[in-house]
């Protein structure tokens, strides 16, 4: 055997040295898609606890608004029957609220009727062309896989599951919604209400 000849088997690598190589280099692989994994899973999560928490503070600046600027004035339904100011039940409630601008001097007045309610599993709010003798538009969904729900009323006694006065034209002080999503967590809102009794 010449020096050349033998100089020629040892300058490439074996195939134990290739193999080894391999798994080496598919270690490497794994690892690096597994962190790049949860890096993906993490950035959806946030995602998806940002939007949550988007859709929680858009329910409660919009309920603040509404409530806090919610009047004393009685309506009448579509078919003429007198409702009073302030109609609360344990899955919803309707009221009157000020401060609906009229940029473009349409044929409407400055206050807006609007209802909140809880059913099929979803917040709903939903508002009236007029105040008296109108059908309500369709409703906007705040928040859908309501679970579970419960509204209460501040007067001067206490809170009560109904909003039933002795005059038409009262408010309660406060409002107070839990609300309970699917895979959430429990939120409690309380909202000031404009002219409150």
């Amino acid at each position: 055997m010449t020096h050349a000849s033998a100089r020629r088997r040892t300058a490439g690598f074996t195939l134990v040295e290739l193999l080894v190589a391999l798994l080496i280099f598919a270690m490497l692989a794994t690892a690096g898609v597994a962190l790049l994994r949860v890096s993906v899973d993490s950035q959806a999560l946030a995602k998806t606890r940002l939007d949550a928490i988007a859709g929680e503070r858009r329910i409660d600046a919009l309920l603040t608004a509404d409530l806090a600027q919610a009047v004393g004035r009685t309506v009448r339904n579509d078919a003429g029957d007198r409702l009073p100011a302030f109609e609360g039940e344990p899955a919803r409630f309707a009221f009157v609220r000020a401060g609906w601008d009229n940029f473009d001097e349409a044929p409407r007045p400055e206050l807006q009727r609007v209802e909140y309610r809880i059913e099929n599993g979803r917040l709903l709010r939903r508002h009236w062309p007029m105040l008296d003798g109108a059908a309500a538009e369709a409703p906007a969904v705040l928040a859908e896989q309501v679970t579970g729900a419960r509204l209460r009323y501040r007067s001067r006694e206490g809170w009560r599951d109904l909003w039933d006065p002795l005059r038409a034209d009262l408010l309660p002080r406060a409002v107070e919604l839990t609300l309970q999503r699917a895979g959430g967590p429990e939120y409690r809102y309380l909202f000031l209400v404009g002219a409150g009794a």
